[in-house]
């Protein structure tokens, strides 16, 4: 394994609309779609940082429904930056609803934000969020922890 420089706590919300599509979020820092993610900040929740990051970054207020699962191995939480540093993640993954809002990009992190059908995901989507997206369409009731 490279040398990783730091590990961090991350959030990610999976959100569907009423026709059953993904919000997808395509981030500024690595150009690539991905669902909506980001870090947790000191002395928040879990739960707190998903709510926060998702109307930075969306401008739309949710509400969790159901924990998905916790992500921590290093063959898909290991991400090397263009800036060079390398950060294994921690993700914590909520299945979300929208309460509120309209879809926008509200920050610099985002360069576009879409929904897309389950089986029109774009070619160039973070490697482990179509097993996240299974995850989140499982009958399973406990979380998944991988």
């Amino acid at each position: 394994m490279n040398q990783i420089d730091e590990i961090k706590a991350g959030i990610a919300v999976i959100i569907f609309n009423e026709k059953k599509q993904v919000l997808l979020q395509k981030r500024a820092d690595v150009g690539l779609w991905g669902i909506p993610s980001g870090h947790i900040e000191i002395g928040e929740t879990v739960s707190e940082a998903a709510i926060r990051e998702v109307k930075e970054e969306t401008n739309l207020e949710i509400e969790i429904i159901k924990l998905i699962g916790v992500y921590s191995e290093p063959a898909s939480q290991v991400f090397n930056y263009p800036n060079g540093k390398t950060v294994h993640f921690i993700t914590t993954c909520f299945l979300a609803e929208v309460k509120g809002g309209n879809l926008k990009c509200n920050s610099n992190e985002s360069l576009d934000l879409r929904y897309f059908g389950l089986e029109e995901l774009p070619h160039n989507l973070l490697s482990m969020h179509p097993s996240w997206l299974k995850d989140a369409l499982s009958k399973r009731k406990m979380a998944f922890i991988r």
